[in-house]
């Protein structure tokens, strides 16, 4: 089989499964996939992106693909394929069904010192299925990432004239929302004081339970359940204080991995943990989960005791009006106070795609649980929780919900700085409308929230932790023709976030990190005796 044959079999297999964004990274040894896919996009097929860095690229896809557009990202071969690793793990860990289409030297020349060769089958470690083209069966898993290596060898070009005509793509099936599981799940019996722990794409049932049990619900903001009456907003501080200590029953949805002191909760030898069952299409799919399993109608039939919910709903409204009175009473712009803006600019309809370190935690403090069905979309790249590719995923998230009412972006300087190439768009590329907030204060400030940014550690802080990068990001923004705004006050954000320009621009929000461990134990002594 030639390379052309080879390649557009493999489109035709993307096309039947449902592929309908290819990114391709520029190479010599993928030229016949590339050339294929610019042929199914001519066909309507699917819709093609270029990126000149991998890494990128397969941050892109993946965001494209967590909503729901599945995407392949197609490179060449050798560290090629290594820079796509990143993407590759955190759409492991999420159960998010990226394609990788990796172009390889014939199986002959591995093991030869052959240019860019290496050995590419399973590259990808355990987590991920691969198929080596042409000896497999063409087949792609339904979730989780699937790698295509494809053997390809000379000549790379298809014949003058020659193009591919793709087949006709199926209608695109409906994400699943039926239990991967044949026996009947139990019910939970009432009585046990009960919390609801909502992590990273929760969805719906974790709220249905809450709401219907009348349990407190601890939702994180990408659970997709921070909605309704019994979400609360300040449950991570709550869980400081002495109602965490009468909490004997967790029901856990999605992938908690926010917050210590859920975990601590969830590791207490005195409480009972039963979990939702994963949903297809969600994270975790090639996880041994290790709690009983509670079917999505085990909440209970009727509220529970309406006190022990009233206690926390009460206690989380103290708390969350003595934060805002603590931030409005702090110096300058807080970090805080720019994931509390950008969220309140979210409409309905809207997606949030948020970074990881502090701007998701802040978040977290700040987002006021939403009115149920108004379908705010928050996304964040929680399976390994990296700051990888942020800008790129936002990008392909904003690509594949062209109809949300807006999108922002809310990431950390060192974030958006670890994926800058994602600014890189070539002439002709689609560029959604994206508002990317970028909360700089000139370092990793996460760190000094945590054991290392203690005193004691103070000589040696900067150098390994706080890494001061003093990065002009209107003079980088400029590089990339990329629309920049500097704020240093409240009113200016909101102003900023009330204004957008349309296509993807940059707010760079000025902060100080000089007491942010100051800052976080203030905001935690406010939980501890509630």
């Amino acid at each position: 089989m030639s390379a052309t044959e080879l390649a557009r079999r493999v489109l035709d297999a993307l096309v039947a499964a449902g592929v309908r964004e290819v990114v391709v990274a520029p190479g010599s040894r993928n030229a016949p996939l590339s050339f294929a896919a610019f042929d199914a996009a001519e066909a309507g097929a699917v819709r093609l992106h270029t990126r000149i860095d991998e890494r990128s690229a397969g941050f892109l896809a993946l965001g494209l693909t967590r909503q729901g557009a599945r995407a392949a990202v197609v490179c060449t071969s050798g560290t090629a394929v290594a820079n796509l690793h990143p993407a590759v793990l955190e759409a492991a860990h999420t159960g998010a069904g990226l394609v990788v289409v990796t172009a390889d030297r014939p199986a002959r020349l591995r093991g030869t010192d052959a240019n860019q060769t290496t050995d590419q089958v399973g590259v990808f470690g355990r987590l991920v299925v691969t198929l080596d083209l042409p000896d497999d069966d063409l087949a792609l898993a339904p979730h989780g990432p699937t790698h295509l290596n494809v053997q390809l060898d000379d000549p790379l070009l298809p014949p003058d004239g020659d193009r591919y005509v793709p087949p006709a793509a199926p209608p695109r099936a409906e994400r699943g929302s039926g239990l991967r599981l044949d026996e009947p799940l139990p019910t939970l019996p009432p009585g046990a004081r009960t919390v609801v722990v909502a992590g990273d794409d929760a969805g719906p049932p974790a709220r249905q339970v809450a709401q219907r049990s009348g349990w407190p619900l601890l939702a994180e903001p990408s659970s997709g359940a921070r909605t309704g009456e019994n979400a609360l907003r300040c449950y991570r501080l709550l869980l400081e204080g002495p109602l965490a200590a009468k909490v004997e029953r967790v029901v856990v949805a999605g992938r908690p991995t926010l917050s210590r002191p859920v975990q601590r909760l969830l590791a207490r030898a005195d409480v009972e943990v039963y979990e939702l069952p994963w949903l297809p299409g969600r994270g975790g799919v090639w996880q041994e989960r290790p709690y009983a399993v509670v079917g999505p109608g085990g909440g209970l039939e009727s509220p529970d005791d309406p006190a022990w919910f009233e206690a926390w709903r009460s206690a989380d409204r103290v708390v969350g009006r003595e934060l805002d009175r603590l931030l409005a009473g702090e110096p300058g712009l807080t970090p805080l106070e720019v994931a509390g803006a950008v969220h309140r600019a979210l409409p309905a309809e809207g997606l949030l795609v948020v970074g990881a370190s502090n701007p998701v935690r802040d978040l977290d403090l700040m987002a006021r649980p939403t009115t149920v069905g108004e379908r705010r979309k928050v996304v964040a790249n929680r399976g390994l929780a990296g700051i990888d590719g942020t800008v790129s995923t936002a990008i392909g998230a904003a690509l594949a919900r062209p109809w949300s009412a807006r999108t922002l972006a809310l990431l950390g300087d060192v974030t958006f700085l670890h994926d800058a190439n994602g600014l890189v768009l070539g002439p002709g590329q689609p560029r959604p409308d994206l508002t990317i907030v970028v909360v700089n204060d000139d370092g990793g400030s996460i760190f000094a929230t945590l054991e290392q940014g203690a005193p004691a550690h103070a000589d040696r802080f900067e150098a390994l932790f706080g890494t001061p990068h003093g990065v002009d990001l209107a003079s980088l923004c400029a590089a990339t023709r990329t629309p920049h705004l500097r704020v240093t006050s409240l009113p200016e954000l909101e102003q900023a976030l009330a204004s957008p320009n349309g296509g993807i621009e940059v707010v760079e929000a000025v902060v100080s990190r000089a007491d942010r461990r100051g800052l976080d134990e203030r905001i935690r002594a406010l939980g501890s005796s509630r």
